[in-house]
């Protein structure tokens, strides 16, 4: 099911008395219905839609702590206030949420497919909020429907592989997995790239089917500002691999301080100042197609700051992609 969003999404403070210079995001917010058509974007507008993703059945399917269908509306919450510091050619579009009913996964996820496919063929940038990290199958199915004829790299900032069989069926665990075969099938390669993987969090049938499947990972215990260089190198090595770039980043890969209001929270989780400096290489390699926060969870959220967190990193993506 598809909704689109109202401006009661966008609220914040307004600086009047500044005028133009004390704008923030949700005064320059738009709307945009993917139900009708789109409008062509002019060719000079660099265009950036967030679609939310109100879903966690992935996450109650895969046991774990269901709250992240929230996610999306807390996302919003957190950036309405942000400083507009964009050029006048730049705009921000609200493309509305997708909804999981009647715990209908698969639906869901091929309705986020089918709407990420059409704001990428009308030249826009998306920017998905989730909701559980069953997101990431929904958002490659419409990925892959226009990347077809380039060779897609996965970017995954997550404690976890989600390589997990789903052959009972699919959930907030699987979604790589199901990518992996989804390739398979058309003897595609499957590139992706995990960092931040926690040991503790991941069996050894996860660590065998990422050997299996050829998966680059980076643990946890690697991922430090001391390691940047290295971290770096390593980063450009699987950017030179393909031609774009799906991103995806799941809030608990942080520190619990960080992050507390996730899914499955991560007591010794990566510190955001090194994810930045690596999201920052990827928005600047041009290879960046489409990205998504996944695994909010504004139940356990302490001071919004794990939504703060998310909004953050969208923000400083932003403020550095429109350049690219």
């Amino acid at each position: 099911m598809y909704k689109p969003t109202t401006k009661e999404a966008w609220k914040g403070r307004v600086d009047a008395h500044d005028g133009e210079l004390g704008l923030r995001w949700h005064q320059v917010m738009q709307l945009l219905t993917l139900s009708e058509e789109l409008p062509a974007l002019p060719p000079d507008e660099i265009a950036f839609a967030f679609i939310g993703f109100c879903c966690d059945e992935g996450v109650r399917r895969n046991q774990g702590r269901i709250g992240a269908v929230a996610g999306p509306a807390a996302l919003r919450n957190a950036m309405a206030s942000f400083a507009l510091h964009l050029p006048a050619q730049v705009k921000l579009y609200d493309a509305g949420d997708v909804l999981c009913t009647n715990q209908n996964l698969e639906e869901a996820q091929e309705q986020l497919g089918k709407k990420v496919a059409l704001l990428l063929q009308k030249g826009y940038r998306p920017l998905v909020l989730g909701g559980g990290h069953e997101v990431a199958y929904g958002h490659y199915l419409g990925v892959e429907h226009v990347a077809a004829q380039q060779q897609v790299g996965i970017l995954n900032f997550d404690a976890h592989f989600d390589l997990r069989s789903y052959e009972k069926q699919a959930t907030s665990g699987t979604p790589f997995r199901q990518i992996a075969d989804r390739l398979q099938g058309m003897n595609q390669p499957f590139k992706y790239n995990c960092i931040g993987i926690q040991a503790a969090g991941n069996t050894r049938v996860l660590f065998e089917a990422a050997e299996q499947l050829q998966v680059r990972y980076t643990v946890a215990e690697q991922v430090q500002l001391y390691q940047l260089p290295t971290l770096q190198q390593q980063l450009a090595d699987f950017l030179a691999q393909v031609d774009k770039v799906y991103l995806t980043i799941d809030l608990d890969v942080f520190a619990a301080g960080y992050a507390p209001g996730v899914s499955a929270v991560n007591a010794l989780g990566l510190q955001p100042e090194v994810v930045l400096a690596l999201l920052r290489q990827v928005v600047h390699s041009g290879k960046l197609l489409s990205l998504d926060v996944a695994e909010l969870n504004p139940s356990f959220d302490l001071d919004n700051r794990t939504a703060k967190l998310g909004a953050g990193l969208l923000y400083h993506v932003l403020q550095e992609w429109h350049q690219v």
